[in-house]
Parts: structure tokens; sequence; C-alpha cells
């Protein structure tokens, strides 16, 4: 909850007060007082602090109530605030305002058809808060149904013009249906009422990159490092940023991986043309993928995230703005089949051995990425979908890291997909392993980018509305040679993207057999 929010949920949330004895009303009022204080200065811990002593002293208290329910959402613990919304509905039945907060909360708990009921009932009962409309258009958004959001946001903007977050959102679900100048019009109605809003700026150089302006969206991409709202962390250096203007010949320049593991993938094809430069070279990266990117040939020295001591360097860049140093355009990417340091044979050979004779064709399977991704719930798939590819005779293997409970579950029963996921240590393991496959059939994430960074046969589902580095109408990669794009259609359906796969993959199997 924004500011703004949080300001509205506290003027609709005055009219009621504490209750409780007159020396108890004192107390409680004095509660409240250092809770707000705690609030102007930042500090919601003390705050919810003051607010469940007031709930001590006046249990039925709706308005405590729900000021805890709002700080343990800002905090991030949705479940808890959950519960005192419970309390709070208890207290006072079909409340708006509970039920604005129940459904904001149970959508970031990603349980949206609850989410969806409660926002359905805060919208009748407040017909006239714009909040109430744009937190449903943001859960229809997060289900796919934009046509249905942009009605909500519609609705939202309408109630209040000039409403900066409903306008942004509609443009989101602009883009993901695919109305994209509709989208950049909003984007730049936004950009005017928030002109220091860093988020629209990098929404709309996600847009411009989905559509192949790489000019536009490398560089709007840098507005993050001069708004405060940037929407990537990225440590403080006192050392110059480089941007491809400075020479680097004999300098040593830092670069840090600043955004996923699938990105510092992509761009670490970037840091031999750096040393090229005559740059010496120190990346920092996430510790997952340390010991892979240490070997990366142009690197003279590879620290992990947790490193705590960084040698002295004249200039340091974002590993995601170096496509935007060296200029790169769609034509002058840097797309060799294979940049990854190679696999050791002996680790390659150990992996021969625990699969047994190549006999058939052996496929790897991945299909979920990280929980906590904003695109997750377009990109991941249940393993029993992905199953539907296993009619053909092959041999097949999960590449798949902490699968989810009920994913987990059907592996066990699958003794027909070898597992071997807890030998998965690190990405210079799981790179092994696909150094012995044929094909590696993946979802959007990072295994996707270690396979084609590898120069294996990769073959990525993607949705309708991807991320922005597989572009649009396409079933290759100008980034990666040895990727196929299966991408879904207007329906956003995943059944049918199963189904061309399935046939593309009975052809690779006769083959194979050839």
């Amino acid at each position: 909850m924004n500011r703004q929010e949080r300001r509205a949920a506290a003027k609709r949330s005055s009219g009621s007060s504490a209750s409780g004895k007159p020396s108890e009303a004192g107390e409680t009022a004095d509660l409240y007082a250092r809770g707000q204080d705690h609030l102007t200065g930042g500090r919601h811990v003390e705050a919810l602090q003051c607010y469940l002593q007031v709930l001590k002293l006046a249990p039925e208290s709706w308005d405590a109530a729900f000021r805890c329910a709002v700080l343990l959402h800002e905090l991030e613990q949705h479940k808890d605030a959950l519960s005192y919304l419970d309390r709070c509905e208890e207290l006072q039945p079909h409340h708006a305002m509970t039920l604005y907060m129940r459904a904001r909360t149970l959508r970031d708990l990603k349980n949206y058809p609850e989410a969806i009921a409660a926002s359905e009932q805060a919208e009748a009962l407040a017909p006239v808060d714009a909040d109430v409309f744009n937190n449903a258009g943001i859960i229809l958004q997060l289900l796919g149904r934009d046509g249905e959001a942009i009605e909500k946001f519609d609705r939202a903007i309408g109630l209040r013009p000039g409403f900066v977050d409903a306008i942004s959102n509609r443009s989101g679900s602009l883009m993901q249906a695919h109305r994209f100048d509709e989208a950049l019009s909003g984007y730049a109605l936004a950009k005017s009422l928030a002109p220091d809003d860093a988020n629209i700026d990098w929404n709309v150089s996600l847009l411009h990159l989905l559509t192949g302006n790489f000019e536009a969206g490398w560089a709007g991409r840098e507005s993050r490092w001069t708004k405060r709202t940037a929407p990537v962390p990225y440590p403080v250096f006192q050392s110059p940023m480089w941007s491809g203007q400075d020479s680097v010949n004999g300098k040593t320049i830092l670069i840090y991986a600043d955004e996923g593991l699938g990105d510092t993938i992509q761009f670490a094809r970037y840091i031999p043309l750096l040393a090229a430069y005559g740059a010496r070279v120190i990346l920092v990266a996430d510790d997952k993928l340390h010991s892979l990117l240490a070997r990366l040939p142009g690197v003279a020295l590879c620290l992990p995230k947790s490193a705590r001591d960084v040698p002295r360097f004249d200039f340091h860049c974002a590993l995601s703005s170096l496509p935007l140093a060296f200029g790169t355009r769609i034509d002058t990417i840097p797309a060799s089949r294979s940049y990854l340091p190679a696999v050791s044979e002996a680790a390659r050979q150990a992996w021969e051995a625990r699969l047994g004779p190549h006999a058939r064709l052996r496929i790897g399977l991945v299909w979920s990425g990280n929980q906590l991704h904003v695109n997750d719930h377009n990109r991941s798939i249940p393993l029993k979908v992905m199953t539907r590819l296993m009619s053909h005779d092959a041999q097949y293997v999960s590449l798949q890291r902490d699968p989810r409970p009920a994913d987990a579950a059907l592996l066990e029963q699958r003794p027909d997909i070898v597992d071997p996921s807890g030998e998965l240590t690190d990405f210079s393991a799981t790179a092994a392993l696909i150094a012995c496959l044929d094909l590696v059939i993946t979802v959007d994430t990072s295994v996707a980018h270690l396979s084609a960074a590898l120069g294996r046969p990769t073959w990525i589902l993607v949705p309708y509305t991807p991320d922005y580095r597989w572009l649009l109408d396409r079933d290759d990669s100008p980034w990666y040679p040895t990727v196929r794009l299966f991408r879904q259609d207007e329906q956003r359906d995943y059944e049918s993207v199963i189904d061309r796969i399935n046939a593309a993959l009975a052809e690779q199997v006769l083959e194979f057999a050839a």
C-alpha cells in the first residue's frame, strides 16, 4: 500500500474509535498518537506495536484491528494481516474497507478466486471508491483477463481523474492485449501527471524493447539511476558509472549483476567484448552463478554477491546496462552459438554415467520458475501439463529446482522422469547435465538462458505477451541461435502450445532414431 492509499485508509477508518473506560480511552489516544508519529517517521514495526497495545486495551476496536492489518500487509506478513481482517469482519460485518484490504491481501497471497469475491463485495459497498476498482483491475490483470481489467481501471479513472496508478495499470493491460499504441499514450499521460515516477519509465522501456525499438528501450531503462523510485536495487559506489563513453583501456571496471539469474546469463555475453577493449573486469554475480561465471572469458575476477570486500576499481556498470553501452540493436546483438565456459569433461562424464546408455533422445524439462517473479503466473505451468509431452520414446530428465508441492508429489509417481534435482547444486552442475542432453524444453526461466547460452537446442514456451527479450511474432531469437520459441496465441492457453511442441517433438524423435 502506497502513502496515498495508506492516508485514504486511515481517513476512512477514522470514524471508528477505541472503546473502553475513561482512563483506558486516554491511554489508547496516546497510543494512537504515538503510532501515527511512528508512521510519519516510517517506523512501521513500532507503529504496529502501538496498535497491538490498543487492541489489548480495547479488543472491540475495529479501527485498531484494521490498522494492524494494514501495517502487517505493508510488512508483507500477509497471512497475519488476513487474520486481523477476519477480526475486522467479525467486529463490523460487510464493511467496505475490510473487504478492500481483504481483496488486496488475498491478491498478494495469490488466492485470486477469493480475492475477486472480496473485491466484488467491496465494489458493491463502495461504488464510488477508485482504489477499490483499481485493485479489482489488478486482480483481473494477474489472471490474464485484461479486457475486464481495463474496464475496472476505466471505472477507477472515471471516479478519480488523474489517478496515476490506475492510468499506468490500464496501460499495462493494454500492453498485454497488444494494443501498444494505446499503452504508450496511457503511459505518456501517467508520466505527465507523475514526472518523477521511474516505474513508468521502466514500463515504457520494456514496451519499446518488446516491440523492437532497442534505442529507446535501453535508454529508457537508465532512468532507474536518477529517480528515487528505481525498480532495481543497485549498490552505491563512489567511482564513476561507465556508460560506454570513457576509455576503459588499462582500467579496472566492476560489472554488477543487477537483475535476475536469467538476465545475468543473457548479458554475460558482453564481458568478453569489454575485456577486448583493454579493461580488467571484476564481475559481481549471484552466488548461484559464481562457479560458472568465474571461468567466463574476459573475467579477471568474479565475486559472489555475498562477498564483503571488493578490490579497487575505476568504473562500475550494471550488467544490464551493457547493451546500451555497446549500442545494441537487433541486428548487432553479439549472438554466438555458445559463449559460456565449456563444461569440464569429468563433470560431463559423471552425468553420462548417471543417465546410462544414450539409446534414445534425451530431453530436459523445466516447467516452473521462481514463484516470486512478477510474471510467474503467466510463464509457469504444472508438471501434469508438461507430462503431455512424454508419449514419445525418449529419456526425460527433470532440470527443475525446488518443485512445488503438487509437482513434487507427481514427480515421485513418475519413474519415467529422471530426477537428479538434489545433485543440481549450482549452475555449473546444471550446465554439465545439459551438456549431456539433446534438447531442453522449458518455460521462460534461468535454465532456458543457461541451455541456450551453452548452445544446446532449447525450446521455450512463452506467454502471449512475453518478456521483452523474446520480442513478438517470431519463433526464433536474435539473442540465441539455438532457441525455438513456442508462443501462446491470443487465447493464452498452454495446452495448444504443448500440442505444437508434441508435433515438433515427434519429428525430433524420428530423426534421432534414423
